[in-house]
Formats: structure tokens, C-alpha cells, sequence
């Protein structure tokens, strides 16, 4: 099963890649993946006579809600921290800001990696005494 499962991820990460580079062709690929997804979840549903549309959109509603996945799906997380942050979206950022942020976030790793190791000396010391 280790094996399936580390296949799979291997293509997936091997077909993201690819299709990152095509950006248009990626969103259409995943558009109809999805759509065909939820006309199987719709069309599943239809095998249960309970499933009326007020009895489906409580279930979904309780889901979503119990699983804390209601806001982020139709807001989206990073929207919602842009928008607290007044943020630019990141479509919206130029590749100088991008590469800005990395190369902050990429000192302020390497800051941690200096506290972390000033600490574990403190440590050393301390237990010494």
C-alpha cells in the first residue's frame, strides 16, 4: 500500500509540475475534474430517496460548517488574510515582490536556525551547572 500511495504522489508532483507551466490548460484540466466529480456526487446522492434539495443543502451546510470548510471554500483563506493583512492578492503582485518575500521569509528562517542553535548552547551551558 506504502508503495501505491508513494507512486502516486510521485505522479502527481510529476503532472502539477508540468501543467504549472500552462496555466490556462491547468484551471480548464481542474475545472472538469471537478465538475465531473460533483455530477457523480450528484448523481449518487439521486440513488437515495431522501435526498430532497432542503435535506441535501442542510447535510452539506452541516459538513461544511462541522469541518470548518464552509468560509474557506467559498471566501478562501488567503483572501480573507489578505484582506485583513490589505494585502495584494498574489495574482495581482509583481515576480520582484515575490522573490522579495521569499528572500525575507529565507533570512527569517535562517534567523530562527541562529536563535535555535544560541539556545541550544544557553542550554548546554546551563546544564553544566
Amino acid at each position: 500500500m506504502k508503495h501505491v500511495v508513494k507512486f502516486f504522489d510521485r505522479l502527481e508532483d510529476k503532472i502539477r509540475s508540468g501543467l504549472s507551466r500552462y496555466p490556462l490548460t491547468y484551471a480548464i484540466i481542474g475545472a472538469v475534474g471537478i465538475v465531473l466529480f460533483w455530477r457523480g456526487v450528484w448523481h449518487t446522492a439521486d440513488l437515495f430517496s431522501f435526498m430532497t434539495g432542503p435535506v441535501t443543502l442542510i447535510i452539506g451546510v452541516a459538513i461544511l460548517l462541522l469541518t470548518g470548510l464552509f468560509v474557506s471554500f467559498f471566501v478562501g483563506d488567503n483572501i480573507i488574510l489578505t484582506g485583513l493583512k490589505h494585502e495584494k492578492k498574489l495574482v495581482e503582485k509583481t515576480e520582484s515582490e515575490i522573490h522579495t518575500e521569499a528572500d525575507e521569509l529565507h533570512e527569517l528562517k535562517q534567523s530562527m536556525e541562529t536563535i535555535k542553535r544560541e539556545l541550544s548552547e544557553i542550554e548546554k551551558t546551563l546544564a553544566k551547572k
